[in-house]
């Protein structure tokens, strides 16, 4: 074989990710986890299950898988001997014609004929080998791109689910927000009909009425709308998506290892199918090299013939030949040349494209690490924010009550009691899908 021996390029792999912690940097990866030891609500799984049966990207990407094997078997059959078979069937007839004196009479007569023909190019120079190289790989690329469609799918429907999940807890924040904030305004009314408050202090207590109402309408919204994305992931048509456990009840692992990074080259798909792809350029070069040397072709030929169709296989009309074939390039105004300038030059492009896939892995576990980590002690302040704004409110309400406050300061700290409910819920998502995203930088989900 005259193309280039396939060598791994060399990569710098840190000895751990920026954002990890050094009591976790050496431990097992939380890649190595299936995907249902990860996310442990029973309907989550049976969504994500689901969609990994019946997602149209996963289809597509398995019909991928069998076309590469095809592909692949096509360029095996390259390098057997090809024979093809024939049948002739032939009536001719002759004109008379007069010679001289004598006068010939017209003559009709049948030809059966019966051959095979095998044709073999010998694989001298390793040209069909390599073809079948670089095939291989291309179906073993196509089959990791089948697993990195695996975690996409896994990796979008737990986010869908999760949003979904924070967005009916801020339903319900905001509807027990408007609950209350309905009572609050009846007593408003009453007071300013008795003369406590004035009308300002009504329209003060309908605009918190109005706006919780309007959180409501756009949340019921949102709502739809995300179970409507998560139908189109889970392959069905837009319906309504079952609940499992609330957003608060979802179960996170106690610890959170990223690993080493050099397991990171093993486990993320992408990275398996950019080198998958450079291997396949590095056998194409081999292809195109093999063009400068001579093609060697074996050739046969057997059959039988006659005249009369019940004699085709006892009479003594074997046909036989037997040859050989050498085809040397000696101008092509340097095609050759160039080809093979090509190949070097999108392995050489490729190399590029394997080494920037791993640096963006490494970025994005880095990135998915430190998110994970500020998101949880985020929503650590928040929940401290919320239980000292619910305390404000209720105490603006008592004082209110008493008649030692006026209504703008329940407005205050009602709203910001609301809002940082709000922020906590999201805060609580935040943490969640910063989980799934590390999840997926790390390569997992692809394991079934």
């Amino acid at each position: 074989m005259v193309g280039p021996r396939y060598e791994r390029p060399v990569v710098s792999a840190p000895a751990a990710y920026r954002s990890d912690t050094a009591e976790f940097a050496h431990r097992e990866s939380l890649a190595e986890a299936k995907w249902w030891e990860v996310f442990r609500d029973a309907e989550l799984q049976r969504l994500i299950g689901g969609a990994l049966n019946e997602n149209y990207d996963v289809s597509i990407a398995a019909t991928r898988v069998l076309q590469a094997r095809a592909q692949l078997a096509i360029a095996r059959s390259t390098q057997l001997p090809t024979i093809t078979g024939g049948a002739e069937v032939v009536r001719q007839k002759t004109p008379a014609a007069i010679l001289g004196n004598f006068e010939i009479p017209s003559v009709t007569y049948n030809i059966f004929r019966i051959d095979a023909t095998l044709s073999w190019e010998l694989d001298f120079w390793g040209k069909f080998r390599s073809a079948t190289d670089a095939q291989r790989a291309n179906l073993l690329g196509t089959r990791w791109a089948a697993r990195a469609v695996l975690v996409s799918v896994v990796d979008q429907v737990a986010q869908g689910y999760f949003t979904l999940r924070e967005l009916d807890l801020e339903l319900e924040i905001a509807r027990r927000t408007l609950d209350a904030r309905r009572e609050s305004l009846q007593l408003t009314r009453v007071q300013e009909r008795g003369g406590v408050v004035s009308m300002l202090d009504v329209r003060e207590a309908e605009q918190l009425v109005d706006a919780a109402e309007s959180v409501i309408t756009n949340t019921e919204r949102l709502i739809v709308q995300q179970e409507n994305a998560l139908s189109v992931l889970l392959g069905r048509n837009p319906t309504a998506i079952p609940r499992g456990l609330p957003l608060v009840d979802q179960p996170e692992p106690p610890e959170v290892p990223a690993g080493l990074p050099s397991s990171l080259l093993e486990r993320r798909p992408d990275i398996r199918q950019a080198e998958q792809a450079l291997i396949a350029a590095n056998a194409n070069i081999g292809v195109a090299k093999a063009a400068y040397f001579p093609a060697i072709t074996l050739t046969s030929n057997g059959g039988v013939q006659s005249n009369v169709l019940s004699r085709l296989f006892t009479a003594p009309a074997t046909l036989l030949s037997v040859g050989a074939d050498l085809v040397q390039p000696i101008f092509n105004a340097g095609r050759i040349r160039n080809t093979v300038r090509l190949t070097e030059e999108q392995k050489q492009e490729l190399v590029f494209v394997y080494r920037r896939t791993i640096l963006q892995a490494f970025g994005e576990v880095s990135d998915a690490l430190i998110a994970y980590q500020k998101s949880r002690e985020l929503r650590v302040q928040l929940e401290r924010l919320v239980a000292s704004t619910g305390d404000a409110a209720q105490l603006s309400d008592v004082r209110y009550r008493g008649g030692v406050a006026n209504y703008l300061e329940v407005l205050t700290n009602q709203t910001n009691y609301f809002n940082a409910q709000l922020r906590l819920a999201q805060a609580r998502l935040g943490e969640l899908l910063s989980l799934v995203q590390l999840y997926a930088a790390l390569g997992g989900g692809w394991e079934q």
